[in-house]
This record gives C-alpha cells, structure tokens and sequence, in this order.
C-alpha cells in the first residue's frame, strides 16, 4: 500500500511539475557596464598613475545609512576596466499603473585616488538608476551620473554608461 501511494504521488509532482499554465515569463534586463575614463585615460585601472585606487558603493536608498552595494571590476574586449553592476540596491517605485511599474535605484559612489604616499583625492558622485516594470520585461530605462542623464534605452543589449572625468 505505502508503494502504491509513493508512486501516485511521484505521478502527481510529475503531472503539476510539467503542466503548463500558459503564463509567460518576465525577462530581466538589468546589468550595467559603468566606464570612467579622463581624456582617454582608463581611471578604472588602479595600475594607471591617476587612476582609482579604491571604490565604494553604497545604497542610499537603503534600509540603513550603511549599506554596501558589491560591483565587479571586469575588462572588455579591448582590455578596457569597467565596473559591473548587477542589481543588489534597493529598489523604490516612483510610478504605478496596473501592468506597468517605474523603480528607482540611487548609488552614492566613493572613488579614491593616490596622489602620493601620504595624500589621497576623494571623490563623490551619485547614481540614479530608473527601471520599468512590465507582466512581460523588467528593464533598466534610464540614467543618471552626478543629476546628468547618461543612458536611455534603446535596442542595444548592453546597458552601458561612459563617464569622463
């Protein structure tokens, strides 16, 4: 009897595992390439005089005044240093509809400069990042470094933000 009940229910999971509801699902397009250079200079490549040495993100929308937001140091084709964020911040809606939703995302970044053995340049700079929402796609919309708009969606697959300093 125990196996004959052992095998309905392995039937059942395999029947509700496998059926489907005809419900699509949402793709997610929220991975950002962040680029910064100075008159060509990669600043993103702490080997470079003049170059970051050190960055700090932090989710100013947060659920407290410290809460670090983790990005990855990657490289391109081009051997070109840019930083990868994927989506850890907070997110707040800043408009609502039915089926459509708008979020906001803002990004306090700390980039630290060697200037000598004992003198470093601090630098501050924010990022507002603004998704849209749909039942079928959740994307990154649009950007902004230091209140400037530096991205808008379009077609392109990469979200990519250059920043010269």
């Amino acid at each position: 009897m125990r196996n004959v009940f052992f095998i309905l229910m392995m039937g059942l999971f395999a029947f509700i595992s496998c059926r489907n509801d005809g419900e699509d699902i949402q793709q997610i397009d929220q991975v950002i390439q962040l680029y910064i250079d100075s008159a060509g200079q990669d600043l993103l490549n702490s080997k470079l005089p003049g170059s970051y040495t050190e960055i700090k993100i932090n989710d100013v929308y947060g659920l407290t005044d410290n809460a670090p937001i983790n990005v990855s140091l990657k490289k391109n084709e081009d051997t070109v240093n840019y930083l990868e964020y994927v989506a850890e911040a907070r997110r707040i809606i800043v408009d609502s509809t039915s089926n459509f939703k708008i979020y906001e995302s803002k990004l306090a970044l700390t980039l630290t400069k060697k200037i000598n053995d004992s003198t470093k340049m601090v630098t501050n700079d924010t990022m507002k990042i603004q998704y849209q929402s749909s039942p079928e796609l959740f994307q990154v919309s649009k950007i902004w470094y230091n209140n400037v708009l530096k991205f808008t969606k379009t077609d392109a697959l990469l979200n990519v933000v250059e920043i010269s300093k």
